[in-house]
């Protein structure tokens, strides 16, 4: 299969993101409770065990706005997966992904996940299904929390270095394969993640993150010439400052970053060319919750996977297409996480929001519940 696009190939998008990149950044709000990863170890060699992940979401909107609609989200996710430990370095991993929403019948959707990770040290390559969605740690007008439950799986190649003071997550991920003759464009997405720590010391840490988004479609072996070929970018980059204290107030910190989309197709079909838009942040976790209050200043952006309220163009269902150059979003947060049981997992989410460039200013919100369980379990060893 020829890998190759007009422009831009999956190759250079791949080699931009190690390049440019050098894991994964704290965003706005903690969401380790909602991972599962998987990493060889030396400890478990020649071992076969079952990985049991359950995630239950309830996650709905109270908007009424231009740019995202009002809907509820409320189910439950399985992945089950065998994972044979075959090397220290080395772990290879087969078994499915499901989600039930509730108020339907059967399987809303099944996939097959299937990986092999090679990790030594602080260099973990990943190839298959990736430890990819919220966990590459994207801003959210980046990268929208809700396709945690929409769409969590993701497929290609990723690398991640995890080091003291510098992390990485470069990945590039398949959403759409063609054969020949298909009446459909390819669809690939990748980039990067990455934070440099510039201090560490008494309590405090400063970093330098950098985020990159590219999303391509195109191809040369279907039969759709009169569409063309399209290539979009978002990144982002800024500073997130933090102090520990104690226990009753754990944190305070700040995370503020300048977001930029820009339209590379060669032919631009989009409301917006270029624009760009500000994303300030700065919360309090203490042992009751973690308090936040994000604002953001966008003008003309447009984003490729991020969450739809920030942007200059809407999604929604009945206001399809309409703009609006400037976007002024003031959003407060609180969330609640506990470990209830060994292995069982609770987050809390309640996050209204004003828009001030309405005239009645009007309180919006959206609120969530998560339960996560996740576990791992011995089923033999293999003799030597």
């Amino acid at each position: 299969m020829k890998f190759a696009f007009k422009k831009v190939s999956v190759g250079c998008l791949f080699i931009a993101a190690l390049f440019f990149g050098s894991t994964t950044v704290k965003a706005q709000l903690n969401n380790a409770y909602l991972f599962n990863r998987i990493r060889p170890t030396d400890s478990l060699t020649k071992e076969l065990h079952l990985n049991l992940y359950n995630f239950n979401y309830v996650r709905n909107y109270e908007y009424s706005n231009d740019f995202h609609d009002g809907y509820t989200l409320y189910g439950t996710q399985l992945e089950p997966q065998l994972v044979y430990y075959a090397h220290p370095n080395l772990a290879i991993t087969g078994g499915a992904y499901l989600r039930k929403d509730f108020g339907e019948d059967g399987f809303y959707e099944a996939k097959p996940l299937l990986n092999v990770k090679y990790s030594k040290r602080d260099l973990t390559l990943v190839f298959g299904s990736l430890e990819g969605n919220i966990q590459h740690g994207y801003i959210e007008p980046i990268y929208d929390f809700e396709r945690k439950i929409t769409t969590p799986i993701e497929y290609g190649t990723q690398l991640l270095i995890e080091k003291e003071k510098i992390n990485l997550d470069a990945w590039i991920a398949w959403e759409k394969m063609i054969y020949r003759g298909d009446a459909a464009k390819e669809r690939i997405v990748g980039g990067f993640v990455t934070d440099f720590t510039l201090i560490k010391s008494n309590d405090w840490k400063l970093t330098i993150p950098a985020q990159s988004l590219f999303y391509h479609t195109g191809g040369q072996i279907d039969i759709l010439d009169n569409i063309s070929i399209s290539t979009l970018f978002n990144g982002a980059t800024g500073f997130t400052l933090s102090k520990q204290i104690g226990y009753n107030v754990k944190q305070v910190y700040t995370n503020n970053y300048i977001a930029a989309y820009k339209d590379f197709s060669p032919t631009k079909l989009r409301a917006y060319k270029g624009g760009y838009g500000l994303w300030l942040n700065a919360g309090i976790d203490t042992r009751w919750g973690n308090l936040a209050a994000s604002y953001w200043k966008g003008n003309q952006f447009i984003t490729i996977k991020g969450m739809p309220l920030y942007q200059s163009v809407s999604e929604n269902l009945n206001n399809y297409g309409f703009t609006q150059k400037q976007r002024n979003i003031l959003m407060f947060r609180y969330v609640y996480q506990k470990q209830l049981l060994p292995n069982l997992y609770l987050d809390v989410r309640f996050e209204p929001h004003v828009d001030f460039d309405k005239s009645e200013k009007n309180l919006q919100f959206n609120h969530s519940f998560f339960l996560t369980y996740r576990e791992n379990f011995r089923l033999f060893k293999l003799k030597k």
